[in-house]
């Protein structure tokens, strides 16, 4: 039966009005997918931003994958945003998506940090300071390298360094593990002081629970020229920006300092029974300086001020 015109229009404002009272992150429909990995730093940041896109009223949630299958999740559209492309460590294995254009280095997220391997100080004070002297105590070190999980980027670093015998290392052989199995791993050496050569990090706990120094030598075929230090980017899939504009502005203005990260990764260590994103939020809430500029201009997902929306949720931990 045909509607005459004036309950088409009726009709019509009624469909409108159901539509508007929808917040726009409902609308959106697709939740907002964090690619993570099983590092302490990226995760902390991970949940922090879960968090804060949960308060302002959109769906949100960390998916944990390895760095290769983040970057593949981006390019394919399984997932929004990644929180922790090391660069330039992970330059080989991110180079084909930027090249295709599947997806962006979005901002820098937290500069000043360092990727390279690492010895207990008392190697360091025994002569291996220098990629170029590891090989020189092989015999003391097992010929063993200890990496983190399989197919990260630092494991594949180390791994062709090995097939291509640079610094003289043909001779290692890579022990893989998780982050945490690793560093248990040089913790139990420490105790005997057992010579060890790690992959290490900063920012992480790890530069408060083990008196360690970064090695110098490293290369641009290796971990960067200047001793591994970097840039953790934010990437996203290519077209996020413009889908959710909203959510993308507060990805970019989503800064993390080292001191920050450090700060919270000793919390974590100092109390075993804190989540990180208990830790996180506990110390993001003592600094509302940091969480004014993450929010500035961002609203909630139905377009109200983001900052007393997060704030409440604070208030509530």
């Amino acid at each position: 039966m045909m509607l005459d015109p004036f309950r088409r229009i009726l009709l019509a404002v009624a469909m409108v009005a159901i539509l508007f009272s929808f917040p726009a992150g409902a609308m959106a429909g697709k939740p907002i997918k964090i690619a993570s990995v099983g590092w302490t730093g990226v995760t902390v940041k991970t949940e922090i931003a879960v968090s804060v896109l949960q308060s302002l009223g959109y769906e949100a949630e960390n998916i944990l994958v390895s760095v290769p299958i983040a970057f593949k999740a981006l390019a394919s559209g399984d997932a929004d945003v990644f929180l922790g492309n090391w660069m330039p460590s992970q330059s080989s294995m991110i180079e084909k998506y930027l090249k295709e254009g599947s997806l962006e280095k979005y901002v820098a997220n937290m500069p000043g940090a360092q990727y390279t391997l690492a010895v207990p100080t008392y190697c360091a004070e025994g002569g291996l300071k220098d990629f170029k002297d590891i090989a020189k105590f092989g015999d003391k070190l097992d010929w063993k390298i200890y990496g983190i999980e399989s197919g990260n980027d630092g494991n594949e670093i180390i791994l062709d360094m090995i097939r291509k015998d640079m610094f003289g290392l043909g001779k290692f052989t890579l022990v893989p593990s998780s982050e945490a199995g690793m560093l248990a791993q040089v913790q139990s050496f420490t105790k005997d002081e057992k010579w060890a050569v790690f992959l290490g990090w900063a920012p992480h706990s790890m530069n408060e629970r083990i008196d360690m120094t970064f090695l110098t030598g490293s290369t641009a075929e290796t971990f960067g020229a200047n001793d591994g230090t970097a840039t953790v980017w934010t990437n996203i899939r290519t077209g996020f920006d413009k889908e959710q504009p909203n959510v993308a502005k507060f990805f970019k203005q989503l800064i993390f300092s080292i001191p920050m990260m450090n700060q919270i990764m000793t919390e974590m260590k100092a109390d075993p029974s804190l989540s990180p994103l208990q830790a996180g939020l506990n110390w993001v809430k003592k600094h509302p300086d940091v969480y004014k500029k993450w929010l500035e201009g961002v609203t909630t997902a139905d377009g109200k001020p983001a900052i007393p929306a997060f704030e409440n949720q604070l208030d509530s931990i």
